[in-house]
């Protein structure tokens, strides 16, 4: 019986949220419990936020705390837990563009992210940081409307 119970409450879990350093910066609290965030779009938008998927370049590789600076094209942010993540050793090292996906810990004054993934885009690198802007801005309209007509959240 704990089985579908796990499988619903897991249906009920948002998927990431692609969001960019800056965004996540200015986010405010969304739930009384301080578990989630809340992401202001424009003034009349908000987009609640626990796990996001953010992309940047690795700045600084500091193993030995568990953490990684990256930047994206609006600020830098914190990934810590970088040295349990499978598979996510070759892409730490300082100028690879990264994707990170992960729980949300803190915002201010400076975003932490806890990883749960680390995938390496260095190969098309160029590509990946053209679109970034576009794909964060596309899911965000998607997300906010879908919300909106009370589809999800």
């Amino acid at each position: 019986m704990d089985k579908p119970d796990k499988a619903a409450g897991d249906r009920k879990r948002p998927p990431p949220v692609k969001v960019l350093a800056s965004q996540l910066r200015t986010a405010k609290s969304g739930e009384p419990s301080g578990s989630g965030w809340v992401v202001g779009l424009t003034r009349a938008r908000c987009l609640p936020v626990s796990l996001v998927w953010m992309q940047g370049t690795v700045l600084e590789v500091q193993l030995e705390l568990d953490s990684l600076l990256l930047m994206d094209d609006t600020g830098t942010f914190a990934v810590h837990g970088v040295n349990s993540i499978p598979k996510g050793k070759p892409c730490l090292s300082s100028g690879k563009y990264v994707m990170v996906m992960g729980a949300v810990q803190e915002v201010s004054p400076e975003p932490v992210i806890r990883a749960v993934k680390i995938a390496d885009l260095s190969e098309q690198a160029d590509l990946h940081r053209r679109m970034w802007k576009l794909e964060v801005e596309d899911l965000q309209q998607v997300l906010a409307m879908t919300i909106k007509a009370g589809l999800i959240g």
